[in-house]
Formats: structure tokens, sequence, C-alpha cells
């Protein structure tokens, strides 16, 4: 992915002889700004050319901003400063909005800061505020924080979905509306036939399969042919899928999908959960790759969860049910069988590490089609798991810290054969109660990352004007 590009504008007092005598100190402090960040090397920064003292060098900044295609913009406070200019620039500066201030008695960012949030407030334009030394690393911190979660928000931006099938096995949650989606997200929706992945896949070149399923059956720690449900013609039709995904996301300029497959696929195809997996993944048998969020049962509001994860982290997202609680352990079982990324079998970038864990089982006798499900245990590690959701017509966010827990393989064998063998499964302790989760979780779908994402998720939802729980306590 590309770097984030971060505007930043610095505002001055109105009053010519001021403006003109602190000019100096407010071009040091946006230098200041601007090197911390660069100095993170996850960020392309564009610094304004004129410190911001009238209504016209407010525009032509803003514009500036613009045209240079910046994803979000910091308003910089070192000093007092005309509020009006905060109103003029956002007008044209592309956001979302970080108001950041220097803490100084002489130098007093703070109250230009809090004079210009009052009027955005009134305006109602969404923003974050942040205070102090930006070498200090705890404030350098949080507002890298903010960059990264208004920066996903920006690249979700213009994204397109692509949507194979129709709603899933009657699920009114994996069903999303277009205008509400394009007015809320900014994201359009492409509606494609499941039968353009049997004709892609029809088309793959022999050699590439091959290259492919020598690979797999190289690396994948093992494949259970059993001469019926899976048998390595099955696996070819699969690895034709995968490829068939890759050229339809690439022709019709997908950035995250997701595939209805019940019924269909898994009844008179093959299943795609060597597909999904893959596309979930940062690597194929031909070498890394971009992560591509794709979610089985085309469930939108899933993939659409997965996709602000994946901006906001760059790493593979798990897609998976909340299918069961075992008491006795205090550990939940997440578990389906499509679209577990084989990057949790290890929590590694090399597919060397992970699919030594990996297991390609036949498929379950309820997708008659056939074809290798990818089993395996997740990887132990602290997580952040999530879903956006919808209750009366509004969008909210439930965010759930979690840590994925590992057991002996022979205890975990013995726990997934509880449910279905096949199927990978990630044990997961929640920092909230069962009742309290059980009671007021969404959906039967949970999405998330390795790692503590909480409060940009927090930040996220504010930024899209959404309310937020996290389960905890």
């Amino acid at each position: 992915m590309r770097k984030l590009k971060v505007g930043i504008i610095t505002f001055s007092d109105g009053r010519e002889y001021i403006h003109n005598e602190l000019l100096s100190l407010n071009r040091a402090y946006q230098e200041r700004l601007a090197k911390a960040l660069e100095s993170t090397g996850e960020l392309e920064v564009v610094q304004g050319c004129e410190i911001i003292s009238n209504q016209q060098v407010a525009q032509n900044e803003g514009r500036r901003l613009a045209r240079e295609g910046c994803d979000l913009t910091i308003l910089n406070y070192s000093i007092w400063c005309f509020p009006h200019l905060s109103a003029v620039a956002t007008a044209f500066a592309p956001g979302p909005f970080l108001l950041f201030c220097n803490l100084h008695p002489s130098e007093p960012g703070m109250v230009g800061m809090l004079a210009a949030a009052g009027t955005l407030d009134q305006l109602n334009r969404p923003y974050a505020r942040i205070w102090g030394q930006i070498e200090d690393p705890s404030v350098l911190t949080k507002v890298m924080s903010f960059i990264r979660s208004a920066g996903a928000l920006a690249f979700l931006r213009g994204q397109t979905y692509g949507l194979f099938g129709g709603r899933p096995l009657g699920m009114y949650t994996a069903v999303a509306n277009l205008d509400e989606w394009q007015k809320l997200f900014g994201i359009d929706v492409e509606h494609i036939e499941q039968q353009d992945i049997v004709e892609s896949a029809s088309h793959v070149d022999a050699q590439r399969v091959e290259h492919a399923l020598q690979w797999l059956e190289q690396h994948v720690g093992s494949i259970r042919y059993d001469g019926k449900a899976l048998t390595p013609e099955k696996l070819k039709l699969q690895i034709r899928s995968y490829y068939a995904y890759r050229e339809i996301i690439a022709s019709r300029r997908l950035d995250f999908v997701g595939t209805k497959a019940h019924g269909d696929l898994t009844d008179h195809f093959v299943t795609v959960d060597v597909a999904e997996a893959f596309l979930n993944d940062p690597y194929d048998w031909d070498g890394p790759h971009e992560p591509i969020v794709a979610a089985t049962e085309a469930d939108m509001d899933g993939a659409l969860t997965m996709q602000i994860f994946k901006l906001l982290t760059h790493k593979p997202v798990l897609f998976a049910d909340v299918r069961h609680y075992d008491r006795a352990d205090d550990v939940w079982y997440f578990s389906n069988s499509g679209t577990h990324a084989t990057y949790f079998a290890g929590a590694s970038d090399d597919p060397a590490i992970n699919l030594k864990n990996v297991t390609f089982y036949p498929e379950v006798s309820y997708y008659p089609a056939g074809g290798a499900s990818v089993h395996h245990f997740a990887a132990p590690g602290r997580v952040t798991l999530a879903r956006l959701a919808r209750k009366n017509g509004r969008y909210w966010m439930a965010i759930v810290p979690g840590e994925f827990v590992e057991f002996p393989r022979e205890v975990s064998l013995a726990k997934g054969a509880t449910c279905t063998p096949e199927w990978p499964i990630a044990f997961t302790r929640l920092e909230c109660t069962t009742d309290d989760f059980l009671a007021t979780y969404p959906c039967n779908h949970i999405h998330g990352c390795y790692g503590d994402w909480e409060k940009e998720l927090l930040q996220i939802a504010t930024l899209l004007g959404i309310e937020a729980r996290v389960y905890r306590g």
C-alpha cells in the first residue's frame, strides 16, 4: 500500500504586524511537527507553503492540500490565531482533521486551538484534538494513532466492494444498503455473478496450476487426500478458483470482496476455502502480495469491518463464527469453514512458518462439491476483535479485546473435534463476561487482528459519528 499523505497547515494572528513578528516561530513549530512525522517512515508529509493569517491564504492552502492528494489534514496552532481562518481552511482542505497545539505559557497555541475547536463544533466538522510537544514520544504516539485511524477511513473512500452472489443462508446481518455505504463510508458495491468465477477458472494456465499444487504439497503440513471429497483434481480446481478471483478483482478494480458460495459453488463447483484463505493471506505460491479482504457468506458488514482493520494494520484479518464457549477453560471457539487466512497458523509473513501448522482436510459432507478445508489453530497473542453492525437503522461498532490462546496440540484437536474437526479455530479469551457478550453482541460473525487497536477503532467510530462499545469487564 502507498504511504499516507498528511497535510499540515499552521495558523497565525490576523493582525499583520503580529503575524510578521511571529512568522519564524510559527514556521519552526511546523517544521518540528513535519520532521517528527517523517521520522516514523510511515507517512508522506505535505507542509503548508504559507502560514495562514487571512482568508485568502486559508482558502489557497486548503485547496493546495486537496490538489496534492492529502488523505487528512493537521491544523497546527502555535500562537493565538483567528478561529475563522480554520473555518475557511477546512472548507477546502481534505479531512479528517487533527487539531494540534503546543504547550507553552508565552505561546498561547492552546488558546488558538480551543477557539478553533469551538468553531468547528458549531460547523459540525469532525476532528480530534491533541496537545503537547511533538518530540515527546507519548504525544507522537497519540498523533500517529489518530493518523492511522483517519488514514484507514481516507483509504476507504472511493473503494469498491465486489459482491459475488446474493444473501447467504437468510442472514439479514450479511446484507447492507448501497446508499448507506456510499453516504457513510464512501464505498461503491459491484454485483458479480458467481458463475464468473467458474468461467474464469476454466481459462487458467495449466502450468500455473501445477506449480501451485506442487508448492502446496511441499509446504502444507498435511494434505489428506481421500479419493472422493479431496483429490488432486479438486485441489487444482480450488487453485483455479483463486486465480479466477485474482483476475476478476484486477479487471474490475475491486478493493475487497465477499462470496455467497453456500448452496451454489459448494454444491456444484468446489468450495472456495483455499481461494479465500490465500486472498486474505500476505502471500501465495507466486510470492508475497498485499492481503485482499475476502469475506465468506457474502457478509457485507463483515467484509467492511475486515477492510477497516486491514487499512489500519496492513495485516491479514480474521473472519470467524462465534461457534462455542468452553466454560471449563473459559475459552471461545471462533471457527468458520472459509476466509480464515493461513497467516493465523503462525502469525508470520513467512508462509513456511505458517503452513507447516496447516492441514488440508476433505471438505465436510454439507458441501458436496468437495475440495480442501483449510484447518489450523490460531497462534497465541493479544488480539482486537470487532464488528460493524446496525440497529434501528444506525451503524454502531462492537470492539472486543481478547487473546488467542494455545493448548497442546492433542488438546486442541480434541476440542476441535467437538464442533467441526475440519475447520480452523481461534481459541480466544475475552475481557468481558460470557453473559454480557452473548446478550448483546450483534451477530454470529467476528473479525480482528493481532495487537491492541482499541484506541484506533474508537477514533474511527468517532470520526464516522457512530456509537462504539468496548466489551470489557
